[in-house]
């Protein structure tokens, strides 16, 4: 199995308690996200969120998507959301939320393994390109959401 470790950090002119709401209410990700293709509840959880969990389906600027389930761990209103992906990858991701300056800075860490035998097997060629992959899609996605919110994405 290979593991992959990404930290994503976007930085908005929107309210904090906007930002969160988008990225909480995953269900609707598909609208401002090109490349989720389906974001679909299979297990409710508690008041929070925590314990439902969520099928995802990612498309992505190679020749592949990706799939796999998310159950949500941990919900704190504007300061972190997490979960655990099972499918074919496997691992945790993390957003935590803060206000710099009057900026909302959203950071996305991914702690992940492939369980897909192809990825696995050329991992050491392809690693660069997975990078590059996962780059573009977060990239698109911090997009996305600036345009939903009607903010700017600060780089």
């Amino acid at each position: 199995m290979a593991k992959y470790e990404f930290s994503t950090c976007w930085r908005l002119t929107a309210p904090p308690q906007a930002v969160w709401d988008a990225i909480y209410d995953t269900a609707n990700w598909p609208k401002w996200w090109h490349f989720v293709e389906e974001a679909t509840e299979l297990k409710a959880g508690d008041a929070n969120g925590v314990g439902s969990v969520w099928r995802y389906v990612w498309r992505t600027r190679l020749w592949y998507k990706i799939r796999f389930d998310m159950r949500t761990t941990r919900v704190e209103p504007l300061v972190a959301l997490e979960g655990f992906a099972t499918g074919k990858v496997s691992g945790q991701g993390r957003w935590a939320f803060s206000v710099e300056n009057d900026v909302s800075v959203v950071r996305y860490d991914w702690y992940i393994q492939t369980n897909v035998w192809w990825m696995n097997l050329f991992a050491p060629l392809l690693r660069p390109f997975f990078n590059w992959n996962h780059d573009a899609v977060m990239r698109d996605g911090g997009e996305g959401l600036a345009k939903l919110l009607g903010a700017e994405l600060l780089h």
